[in-house]
């Protein structure tokens, strides 16, 4: 399950959202688990895939 990174505009902080592709793509209403704010920005991050195939 992916991760997105946010980042609350009222409080500053830093949180980490769990959702399903799915759940994402219908733009969930993402709340700060610090201040319970609505303001709040997705953060670029990275990410990597692991499979058991060599390259």
């Amino acid at each position: 399950m992916p991760a997105y990174e946010f980042n609350c505009k009222s409080c500053g902080k830093d949180f980490t959202v769990f959702l399903s592709i799915k759940e994402f793509e219908k733009n969930p209403s993402i709340i700060c688990e610090h201040c319970k704010s609505n303001n709040v920005t997705r953060k670029l991050s990275g990410f990597f895939a692991k499979t058991s195939k060599k390259s």
